[in-house]
């Protein structure tokens, strides 16, 4: 395992990869934005990882997430990730969930959240447990209908500059109504979101203990470039806070 993190040692040294080896990381989605968030995490050593996403690969999936390829396409991106992440780092925990994200997560033994969840209510309620529960969490908040990574920022939730964004604005609206208003890091975006044609359909997901969870889903457009470059910021900025850099 050394000779595997040693350009990592080269930078930020033997103590912080020792507390990065024993932290363990939740990452809630592992589309475009997760799935480059949770490789990143891996090859930077973390020791432990919990990856949840109910979904498998689809052909529209493969321009932009890492594990999609014509021949992944009908697998489960737990599972997927499990084999890609091992062969990174055969050491590695994982615990994996393959169910659509509900309100009864345990937050035990979680040092950082990651949440790259793409529907609100999910989202916000994963948000509001990670306070409720003192964890530390990073936001995914625009990384759909944009071209430009280089507009993409890290701040608290209460900073961001763009508020009007629909599906930030609804989220910070929500969580607003049970009195949140920052204490979450957001990865967000300058960039006016833009999208040619509007889609929703409606889609029922059932969960492992057999709920029928349906909502609408907005398709949105999502280019090769800023998912992914979203989820190397959000690694990037759990690696630093906890090695408190």
């Amino acid at each position: 395992m050394d000779e595997i993190f040693a350009r990592n040692v080269l930078y930020w040294g033997d103590e912080a990869q020792k507390i990065i080896a024993s932290s363990h990381i939740a990452v809630f989605g592992l589309g475009g934005v997760g799935g480059f968030c949770a490789e990143a995490l891996a090859r930077s050593g973390v020791g432990e990882l919990t990856l949840v996403d109910f979904d498998k690969v689809s052909k529209s999936n493969i321009n932009r997430q890492i594990i999609a390829l014509n021949s992944t396409v009908g697998m489960y991106k737990t599972e997927l990730f499990e084999i890609r992440l091992r062969d990174i780092n055969p050491d590695i925990k994982l615990h994996l969930i393959n169910d659509f994200y509900l309100e009864d997560f345990d937050f035990s033994g979680i040092n950082y959240t990651a949440d790259a969840i793409d529907t609100m209510r999910s989202k916000v309620n994963l948000l509001v447990k990670c306070l409720e529960n003192n964890v530390r969490v990073i936001s995914s908040m625009g990384a759909g209908n944009r071209i430009n990574p280089e507009k993409l920022y890290i701040s608290d939730i209460s900073e961001i500059h763009d508020k009007k964004a629909p599906f930030v604005s609804n989220i910070i609206y929500q969580l607003k109504k049970k009195g949140i208003t920052s204490g979450i890091t957001v990865v967000t975006s300058d960039e006016k979101p833009f999208v040619q044609e509007k889609i929703s359909e409606i889609e029922n997901i059932r969960t492992q203990s057999g709920e029928v969870v349906q909502f609408n889903k907005i398709i949105p457009s999502s280019t090769p470039f800023v998912a992914s470059c979203a989820g190397i910021f959000m690694a990037s900025k759990i690696i630093n806070d906890l090695i408190g850099r």
